[in-house]
């Protein structure tokens, strides 16, 4: 049995499928209807309407009904779409035993304890017969597949067939005549009531039962009918057209038959009983193949698929859904040529270039379903594998003449694959590995560690097993794991065939891929089951679920290709051919558009030529390839899919194509896009654009103080003239003033705007005496017997802005000069493919603009200047146009030029050329190291806190602010020069490498001082001290270089050392803060410190004050556990002599009366957040750097042990050996391949 749906809930009294849809509908003894969706294994609905058990239930054929009858004596027609009953239909006196949908009319059967059977049309909500004849309940009644009979099964012992076409012949009109409503009249209504119904005939009456019969099925094609009683028995009877007669009886059951029915494909019968069990019963053979038992549950019905390979049993606790035997077809890949297939008793191949199939043989032997199928191309052998007697295996090696007699080689194993080299290897039943060659002759033994499951195959030499939840990746030379990992009932292994293949691995509904090193690269958790899977030649994994065949990148990026009407396995791709199998066995070729995960794949390898040939070639638009895109950080992509300006403008933006952005604004004209794409250009340096920003959002304030930045004095003019003239606004005008230090105009807006105070004061200030006797003669007319402000003008100051030096107005400010990638050129969406190819070959540095962009904007009717002044404009932009040198041009041949560089200077005048300055000191030790020390003593805190975060994680750099500062300054020697200047400063650089700085914190006194320092604390007791020297030196360990491999591999063994007692430190401060009321979380803590990796002298403390506490909370085995742990560690006497004396008291009257989270004989780490173990197997998190353990929750917190990195988080490893120079050189020889290779890319382009 192979269960694909399992639920919990109260006793489940009735079941039905849904004929088409992946559903199931559940009646519960509580009165509760649940819809299931079996493929996703989730609750999709709950209807409760019944009042008490419902008994019966049955989806309709094709209208999205359904019908229920229950213990309240009502039948319900239910509309699943709109979740609500329709309407009941009333009549029967008693429980309703079962209801049924006719699968061509509109009738519904309804069987009762009333001892009668109802035929109803659903649509006139009327009954159109009603059965009489039995005597007592009537326990099942179902509608024939295909003919006019009912048959019904009752507590009296007997089945009866019914034939119902003289009701079919009366309710369903023929051609050429009137259709009425049956039964309008009511009196005929009642006498069917009473007397039965004349249009209803008893065929058959079957006796053979003993007791009463629960349960009757027709067949599905054949005449016959199975039944189920209390008698434990299950009988078959056949029917022709004049009688009916019992065949044969099935006796196996130790309890009453509950449901019996016949499989709709196969010949077989499948039974369930308030035995707990389900039976299946060959109809050829009479007698059982199978038993499938529960231990507590009862079964009381059981449901058909009316098309696939599904049943359905309701229990006492609920559910389940279930299969007989697998339907995958066994079969085996021969790379991207062809596929081995078996089908019925044969092997086949079928070609993927040809699409034709041909027998390769047959075989006899295995008489069991074939399970898996092994082959090997260059040997042409095959393994078939079947679980017959616990598992048998064949080995055939198939010849070049097809019409030859094969003769295999058997064996019993519980799993076989091949090798190589005429090689496979057997997993037996003893736990071992036998390989054996082709004469199936065993060559070597294999005892792996451990239980192992199963095997699978991995790259030459190696075998991958399984046990548990674990995978690992044997080596069968060595006899070792070289690599394991946590992947729970893995089912399938796919290999790809690259230099560096990567694995896929496959569980029920979880997809792995990972690398050779077993190194997991990403999990894809699907809804549904997984089913099977191959390798493109890309490297992209397409695999095939229930409904869908999708794809899956390295990095976890997967997606649909299309949707699939019924379950397909892959079993290869070629090109945009997808070739697959069904569960018939039948071979299927599919053809799928790949562009999108090709796409996708390109851009993963960054393979950016094949991304923009996919671009020009390929018409991939829509939002989902857009937000992909902006997703992985290629917004600059993005840009070529896009036609809405809006999401046009806003891609350009965040990719920082200003150029793009400033034709979608000009097309959008709106504020919001101005004042974006304003802000992006200020941050960008672009200022010419700022301008043309503020200026159509009439941003004047800041427009003004735009000009004064940049130095441009005549625009700033003209902003006051517009304050002044058109705006009439007094406090732009005043700004604009005092931007240009025009004391004057300042002097004139206070006085006009009636702040003659104020206008006085300034005037006195600046000396303007005119202005001055104005505003008194003002003042007095205003304010006769008022006094001006007295004016202190000795503290007065000059409000006058600095002068511009330079004319940076004229050109933009500097930017970096950075080397463009594909993308960054320009791609409108409504230029041809030449105009695209021409703007991807365009310079995207520095963008340039005419005058008509940058110059006079349009200010509407508000930017009236007078004539004076455009015709100035004029001049002036006329003078920069033309030059005032007449030169004559001159025609040189290249071959005229051959003078230097230098010389050619020098030839110009008797000026001095002044060689570029050499790269600092900084600059050479940032340019020949990757270590963070070193960009430390450069300066550059901010890329060694970038390599630092990438190496091993770091995020808290606190901690480390001491030591950066301390290495920044030591690197230096002062050198006192003469007395009147200051000293010189000169750069310390190592003795074995003179480009790199000489450090101040080394390894070796970490060792020799501060480590033996921190394990006296500890051992002396004083805990707290020794946890901050502990801690200093994990802290020190990032920014130390090792001068060879052992001192690097010394100060990783020191990381791990450190964090051991950092972790066993903190337990004891935990422990010792504890009070004495809490004695059972102070043995916890002890417990788990004497599994630290600490020195034997500190170990025994440990031991000793746990096995303490554990007795004193009358734990004696864990004591004695403790207490062995010392002995082996001679302690002194008198511990010695406690520690036996625990042991004998625990042989004696062992037991730990409290329950603690402890159990020494299962593997564990501590947690170093919440102190709590953390066992085999359990999902757990570390640190980057220490390599700390953490339960899950912890993950994203910073690493309470080294205080420094982030749980969980992705790092490269920890960097300690400085570059040799051999190496930079060839790092140097590579960054130049590069760039001459992107140079010829972009020229190509």
């Amino acid at each position: 049995m192979l269960a694909k749906l399992e639920t919990k809930s109260n006793r489940v009294k009735g079941v039905s499928f849904h004929p088409t849809r992946p559903w199931v509908l559940a009646s519960l003894h509580n009165g509760v209807i649940q819809l299931y969706d079996y493929r996703i294994r989730t609750l999709l609905d709950k209807f409760e309407e019944h009042d008490g058990p419902v008994r019966g239930l049955h989806f309709h054929p094709t209208q999205p009904l359904f019908v229920s009858g229950g213990d309240d004596y009502k039948i319900k027609v239910w509309n699943y779409r709109q979740r609500r009953c329709l309407y009941p239909l009333l009549g029967h006196l008693d429980y309703i035993r079962t209801v049924q949908f006719h699968h061509e009319y509109p009738w519904i059967l309804s069987s009762s304890d009333d001892q009668t059977i109802r035929i109803w049309n659903w649509q006139s909500k009327t009954c159109v017969a009603v059965l009489t004849g039995h005597n007592h309940y009537v326990m099942c009644a179902s509608f024939h597949p295909s003919e006019d009979l009912v048959v019904s099964a009752s507590l009296d012992q007997t089945i009866r067939v019914w034939d119902i076409s003289a009701l079919r012949k009366k309710n369903v009109s023929g051609p050429g005549t009137s259709s009425s409503t049956p039964y309008d009249d009511s009196s005929k209504l009642s006498q069917n009531d009473l007397f039965g119904n004349t249009d209803a005939m008893v065929k058959y009456v079957l006796e053979g039962h003993e007791r009463g019969v629960n349960w009757v099925s027709f067949h599905p094609t054949a005449p016959l009918i199975v039944s189920g009683a209390d008698d434990r028995q299950i009988k078959l009877w056949r029917m022709n057209e004049s009688r009916a007669w019992e065949v044969d009886s099935f006796r196996g059951h130790f309890n009453n038959v509950s449901c019996v029915l016949f499989h709709p494909k196969q010949d077989i019968i499948i039974s369930n009983s308030e035995d707990k069990t389900i039976r299946v019963w060959d109809v050829s053979k009479r007698s059982g193949i199978k038993t499938f038992r529960r231990e507590h549950d009862r079964f009381w019905i059981l449901a058909a698929h009316p098309e696939n390979n599904l049943f359905a049993a309701g229990h006492d606790a609920g559910m389940i859904v279930f299969k007989l035997e697998r339907e995958r077809p066994a079969y085996a890949s021969v790379g991207n040529d062809s596929l081995l297939f078996v089908k019925e008793r044969s092997v086949l191949e079928f070609n993927y270039n040809n699409s034709k199939s041909s027998t390769l043989f047959t075989f006899k032997t295995l008489k069991a379903r074939i399970k898996s199928m092994e082959y090997s191309s260059e040997n042409r052998a095959a393994l078939l594998y079947s679980d017959l007697d616990g598992g048998t295996y064949e080995l055939y090696q198939i010849p070049k003449d097809k019409n030859e007699n094969l003769e295999p080689k058997r064996g019993s194993a519980i799993s076989v694959v091949f090798l190589g080299m005429k090689r496979f290897a057997v997993l037996e039943k003893s736990n071992t590995i036998s390989v054996r060659d082709f004469m199936n002759e065993e060559v070597k033994k294999i005892t792996p560690g451990g239980t192992v499951d199963r095997v699978y195959p991995a790259p030459s030499g190696f075998l991958i097993l399984q046990s548990e939840d674990n995978l690992s990746l044997y080596d069968l030379q060595a006899k070792k794991s070289v690599a394991e990992m946590t992947a729970a009932e893995v089912k399938y292994v796919f290999w790809s065939r690259d230099r560096n293949p990567l694995v896929a691995l496959i569980s029920e509904d979880t997809l792995i891929i990972a690398n050779r090193k077993f190194e997991q690269l990403c999990t894809v958790h699907e809804s549904v089951r997984i089913k099977s899977g191959t390798w493109d030649d890309s490297g992209v994994f397409i695999y095939s679920t229930s409904n869908h065949i999708k794809y899956c990148l390295s990095n976890g990026d997967n997606g649909i290709i299309r949707t699939l009407d019924n379950p397909l396995y892959i079993t290869g791709m070629k090109d945009n051919k997808v070739f697959c199998l069904d569960r018939e066995g039948k071979t299927r070729t599919i053809m799928v558009d790949t562009t999108e995960f090709v796409f996708k794949n390109a851009l993963v390898q960054r393979q950016y030529s094949a991304v923009l040939r996919m671009v020009k070639e390929y018409n991939m638009i829509g939002q989902a390839i857009i937000s992909y895109l902006q997703k992985k950080g290629f917004p600059e992509v993005a840009l070529y899919f896009v036609k809405d300006e809006r999401t046009r403008f806003n891609l350009a933006l965040e990719s920082g194509n200003i150029e793009i952005a400033l034709e979608s604004a000009k097309i959008l004209d709106d504020k919001d896009s101005w004042n974006k794409i304003g802000a992006e250009a200020l941050r960008q340096g672009n200022h010419q654009i700022v301008e043309m920003a503020y200026q159509r959002t009439k941003n004047f304030e800041k427009l003004s103080f735009l000009y004064l930045i940049t130095g441009n004095i005549e625009k700033l003019k003209k902003m006051m003239k517009i304050a002044r003239e058109m705006r009439n606004d007094a406090m732009s005008r005043f700004h604009n003033a005092l931007y240009l230090g025009d004391i004057k105009e300042r002097v004139k807006l206070l006085e006009e705007v009636g702040q003659l105070s104020l206008a006085y004061a300034s005037a006195n200030l600046h000396n303007l005496k005119t202005e001055e006797e104005t505003i008194k003669a003002k003042w007095s007319a205003i304010h006769p017997d008022g006094q001006l402000p007295n004016i202190n003008s000795k503290e007065a100051r000059l409000m006058f802005p600095p002068l511009p030096v330079s004319k940076s107005f004229e050109n933009n400010w500097p930017l970096l000069n950075v080397t463009k990638g594909y993308f960054d050129g320009p791609a409108p969406a409504s230029s041809s493919t030449n105009d695209q190819e021409k703007r991807l070959e365009r310079n995207t540095g520095a963008i340039s603009f005419s005058k008509d962009d940058l110059g006079e904007a349009n200010w509407d009717e508000e930017l009236i200047v007078d004539d004076d002044v455009e015709e100035k404009e004029e001049e002036k932009e006329k003078g920069e146009g033309k030059s005032e040198w007449d030169i004559d041009e001159i025609d040189i041949s290249d071959d005229d030029v051959a003078v230097s560089s230098s010389g050619s200077k020098s030839s110009i005048g008797s000026f001095a050329v002044l060689p570029n300055p050499g790269p600092s000191a900084r600059q050479n030790w940032l340019n020949n190291s990757e270590l963070a020390a070193d960009h430390v003593a450069a300066g550059s805190f901010e890329t060694a806190m970038k390599l630092l975060n990438e190496q091993i994680g770091i995020v808290n750099f606190a901690p480390l602010k001491s030591s950066f500062l301390q290495i920044a300054k030591s690197c230096y020697a002062s050198v006192p020069t003469m007395a009147s200047l200051p000293s010189y400063n000169v750069p310390l650089n190592r003795s074995e490498d003179p480009s790199l700085p000489l450090l101040s914190i080394s390894f070796q006194p970490l060792i020799d001082v501060k480590l033996k320092a921190a394990i006296r604390l500890t051992f002396q007791g004083r805990i707290p001290d020794a946890l901050q020297q502990f801690t200093q030196i994990i802290q020190s360990i990032p920014l130390v270089v090792a001068n060879n491999k052992k001192e690097a591999n010394d100060a990783k063994e020191l990381i791990l050392m450190c964090r051991e007692y950092i972790l066993a430190t903190r337990m004891e401060i935990m422990k010792r803060e504890l009070g004495a009321d809490d004695l059972v979380r102070q043995t916890e803590l002890a417990a788990y410190f004497t599994h630290c990796k600490i020195e034997e002298d500190v170990l025994k403390l440990g031991l000793r004050s746990a096995m303490t506490l554990s007795y004193k909370i009358k734990n004696v085995l864990h004591a004695a556990s403790f207490a062995r742990r010392l002995l082996e560690l001679n302690p002194p006497e008198d511990v010695a002599a406690t520690a036996k004396k625990i042991i004998k008291l625990s042989e004696k009257e062992g037991s730990n009366t409290q329950t603690i989270r402890y159990n020494d004989r299962n593997p564990f780490v501590v947690c170093a957040s919440t102190f709590v173990p953390i066992y085999k197997g359990t999902p757990h998190v570390n640190c980057p750097f220490c390599t700390s353990s953490f339960v899950e929750s912890c993950s994203g917190q910073v690493c309470p042990t080294c205080k420094l990195a982030q749980i969980g988080g992705n790092a490269t490893g920890i960097i300690l050996l400085p570059p040799t120079k051999d190496t930079r050189q060839k790092k140097q020889k590579k960054v130049v391949k590069k760039e001459e290779s992107e140079s010829e890319s972009d020229s190509e382009w």
